[in-house]
């Protein structure tokens, strides 16, 4: 009994060491970890204020290893002495930008809308074709993103050219809503999985109909799985690079397009492209915040029942 005893008590005396060490640990690997994410943006922001010198001399700290300039920001007519005056530079970055909002949000509706009915059916109805089932049905359309972009490049130039769809904004919404609707599906499914059919069952007893129950009673619960599979969608949409440059030219480029050309006889202009950076990460990082609440939400449900 008394050797239990000594155990106990020196476990005691051990445990808060190591609980604190353990803590140490833990705070100071997600403290490096969140230095590495977070560093690239400090950069960029840090980079719009920069001369060419400190760009080239790799000046990190402000008013430490250089002096802030609205260099950058100027050169987009967006600095605090240019905003007001008339600038075309300043213009083109305000229609890049309308394009890029009009297509990741257009795109991240529509893509909301079809999943969501998609996974539905495929959640609460039991589909075979062949020897494809529900969960065949599914797969399917996950492994979709397994494809590389460049190999459908050749066949929606051509089809885009023979359908009047190049340089136009519908052209890139249609586009991007089929390139996210499988993440869209696939969050939406595990969502609606997360949700007791006796819920819907009880709702037709009461009265309402299949599309009734669904908007008044599923649709509800499942409002954080759709802003987390719309944000995630859009946030897709907004840094597609590669479909916008060959598929646009004049009227519906977008802002990561705008982002690349930033090159000029000398090189590349770093203070204008981190701008520009800086100024299409904003939005983002504004919504992100902003929704976070259902963000974590909806990646979350259905992980514990």
């Amino acid at each position: 009994m008394s050797v239990q005893t000594t155990d106990y008590v020196a476990s005691e005396i051990r445990s808060p060491v190591g609980f604190l060490a353990n803590r140490v640990f833990i705070y100071g690997a997600l403290a490096f970890w969140a230095f590495i994410c977070l560093f690239p943006i400090y950069w960029t922001i840090t980079t719009s204020f920069k001369t060419a010198v400190d760009v080239t001399q790799g000046h990190l700290i402000p008013f430490v290893d250089f002096q802030p300039d609205w260099k950058g920001w100027r050169s987009l007519g967006l600095s605090p002495d240019s905003i007001f005056r008339t600038s075309t530079v300043r213009d083109e970055f305000l229609k890049r930008f309308m394009n890029s909002v009009i297509t990741s949000v257009g795109a991240s509706s529509l893509a909301i809308v079809i999943g969501s009915l998609a996974a539905y059916g495929l959640t609460r109805y039991r589909y075979q074709f062949a020897w494809f089932k529900n969960e065949d049905i599914s797969f399917f359309f996950l492994s979709q993103l397994i494809l590389p972009p460049v190999v459908l490049a050749l066949p929606f130039l051509v089809l885009y050219r023979e359908v009047g769809l190049l340089d136009t904004r519908i052209g890139l919404i249609l586009l991007y809503t089929l390139m996210v609707l499988p993440i869209v599906i696939w969050i939406m499914r595990d969502q609606f999985n997360s949700i007791p059919v006796e819920l819907e069952e009880a709702a037709l007893v009461d009265g309402l109909s299949i599309w009734g129950a669904f908007f008044r009673i599923v649709m509800p619960i499942a409002l954080p799985g759709m802003v987390a599979a719309f944000i995630l969608a859009m946030v897709l949409c907004w840094n597609e690079y590669f479909f916008a440059a060959l598929l646009t030219s004049t009227d519906a480029k977008t802002i990561p397009v705008m982002v690349a050309s930033q090159t000029g006889s000398q090189g590349i202009n770093w203070w204008s492209m981190a701008a520009l950076a800086t100024a299409a990460i904003a939005p983002l990082a504004v919504i992100g915040i902003a929704l976070e609440r259902y963000l974590i939400m909806g990646m979350t449900a259905g992980a514990v029942k």
